[in-house]
């Protein structure tokens, strides 16, 4: 009869316990909470929800992410969010001066479309964009954006025609 065994099955029990247990302790350190998230609230200019963009060309590019959007057309700040809630990127502007901070690069300019372009990768029309999440159906050159399911629904639509490629903005608010 061997009396080293069950001891020598518990060391391994007690090593395995150990390497879980230093593996979630790893887990939990790497894990960073979800940003907290705004209410919508249109009437102090405050939104949030999923966006997605896709540019009509040869690459058919897209873009996907959460979203909050705080502000107006000359002060704000839009976030974006991965689908674990954590943020990827935040642009702010201010009268001539955006910021865009991805990660741990930060550009600043005092073009708030080129950010928004640099971001997305496709042009956006920021102060009509504003308008429309307020229910206001203000026109952007280049683009058509449908509200009817807006109040409803949260959802707003809008389509670039010109300059081409063409491209579909889909919103969808949290409610």
């Amino acid at each position: 009869m061997n009396l080293c065994t069950p001891a020598a099955g518990a060391g391994q029990r007690r090593r395995g316990l150990v390497a879980s247990l230093a593996l979630c302790g790893l887990l939990a350190a790497c894990a960073q909470p979800p940003a907290p998230r705004p209410s919508a609230d249109p009437a102090n200019g405050a939104w949030s929800g999923r966006l997605s963009l896709l540019v009509d060309d040869a690459s058919a590019q897209s873009f996907n992410a959460g979203f909050e959007l705080t502000g107006r057309p000359e002060q704000g700040q839009l976030t974006l969010l991965n689908p674990l809630g954590n943020v990827m990127a935040r642009l702010e502007w201010s009268p001539g001066r955006a910021v865009l901070m991805d990660g741990q690069k930060q550009t600043a300019s005092d073009s708030l479309d080129q950010l928004v372009q640099r971001l997305t990768g496709s042009a956006l029309p920021v102060s009509a964009l504003f308008s429309w999440l307020r229910g206001d159906a203000v026109q952007a050159p280049g683009w058509q954006a449908d509200l009817s399911a807006l109040q409803e629904h949260g959802r707003l639509v809008a389509k670039r025609f010109s300059p081409t490629p063409e491209a579909t903005l889909r919103i969808v608010l949290s409610r």
